[in-house]
């Protein structure tokens, strides 16, 4: 015996709901995915928001790679739970860098590949990693509060352009990192 669901119906708009509203939310009948904000963002709009997310893996980018550095080099009496705090670190960023490269692809942008130039244009700056687990922290939880500070940026731009999505994106990745900062910084006050 097979139970069968019934075919699931797409909401459709009220009558009362606006033109532009429609045009935003469906495409042939369906919701459309998140290739709806390409389509009413001004071509200065996709720059900036583009630029500014670019400018977060920028630094989004630097601050993996150090976290994957401490992963690997720490020591100390805080050595376990530390080694596990970089690497939950930097597993999340490292899926965190492509939710937001594919959100700047979305809205018709040119996600910035290159590893020079986001080294060179990261406000995190870079560690070789032979130092204290204390220093370690520091410099990782400051990374964290800058990769946070940035992200509102990119959602005061995005709210400035009426592009919603990239703006609850940029919150939440903002709050994302400002836990991580606290967790971070809880080992050292």
């Amino acid at each position: 015996l097979m139970i069968r669901r019934p075919p699931r119906s797409t909401p459709k708009p009220s009558s009362a709901a606006s033109d532009v509203y429609k045009r935003q939310l469906y495409s042939n009948g369906r919701i459309s995915q998140m290739g709806q904000t390409e389509r009413i963002l001004s071509v200065d709009s996709k720059n900036a928001i583009s630029e500014a997310l670019n400018q977060s893996i920028s630094e989004l980018v630097v601050t993996t790679m150090m976290a994957q550095n401490f992963h690997w080099n720490v020591t100390g009496m805080a050595f376990g739970p530390l080694h596990e705090l970089f690497q939950k670190i930097y597993e999340d960023h490292f899926e965190a860098q492509d939710e937001l490269a594919e959100r700047i692809k979305a809205i018709g942008g040119h996600a910035n590949g290159m590893l020079s130039k986001m080294v060179s244009e990261s406000k995190v700056l870079e560690s070789d990693g032979k130092i204290s687990d204390k220093e370690m922290i520091k410099l990782l939880a400051d990374a964290e509060t800058t990769v946070a500070s940035t992200l509102s940026g990119v959602a005061a731009i995005a709210e400035k352009s009426g592009d919603l999505l990239t703006q609850d994106l940029a919150i939440t990745r903002g709050q994302v990192h400002e836990k991580f900062a606290w967790l971070l910084n809880s080992h050292i006050r």
